[in-house]
């Protein structure tokens, strides 16, 4: 059995979405969301639609004056590619064109205005933090050591705080 180097597998997954043809002449629509400018004058954002996202970056000499806002349903074109430091799957967008606003945008949108006209975003409504919590979930296996671990150090460091456990399976040694 081979073993590889964390470099090596990002390279050989490089290498494999850039000899891909397809993948390197995509037109892509979706939402944008995340969307922050670097200092150099590059974009990051997220391109999703309902059940799924990709991360994108076009850089300074990509960028054509285009309007780019969050909740914006954009088309994209560019190619797929791994940003090898942090072996991160992205588009590299060299054109953005606008398609509207973007569904998920608009019911973010009507949600907050609802919630908004109701008044829970005012300050008054607003509590504050108490200093230690009362109740504590936690979501792992009732038969692994995490549970009895977080039983033990809780009830000998704050005896009074209820511990409520959402039993699921887990996976580990």
């Amino acid at each position: 059995m081979a073993v590889y180097s964390v470099g090596q597998i990002t390279a050989y997954l490089k290498n494999s979405l850039e000899s891909d043809y397809l993948l390197q002449d995509l037109w892509i629509i979706g939402e944008i969301s995340n969307l922050s400018k670097s200092a150099a004058g590059h974009f990051y954002f997220t391109l999703k639609d309902r059940d799924t996202q990709i991360r994108c970056v076009m850089f300074r000499p990509a960028y054509g004056g285009q309007d780019l806002a969050n909740g914006a349903s954009v088309y994209t074109h560019g190619r797929i590619s791994i940003y090898e430091v942090r072996g991160d799957l992205q588009l590299y967008v060299d054109l953005v064109q606008p398609e509207g606003v973007g569904e998920r945008y608009l019911e973010l949108e009507l949600l907050r205005t609802r919630l908004e006209s109701e008044g829970l975003f005012l300050q008054s409504r607003k509590r504050s933090i108490p200093e230690f919590p009362q109740k504590i979930g936690v979501i792992t296996s009732p038969f692994g050591s995490v549970w009895h671990d977080i039983k033990n150090v809780i009830q000998r460091r704050f005896p009074t705080i209820e511990l409520t456990l959402a039993a699921v399976p887990v996976q580990g040694e």
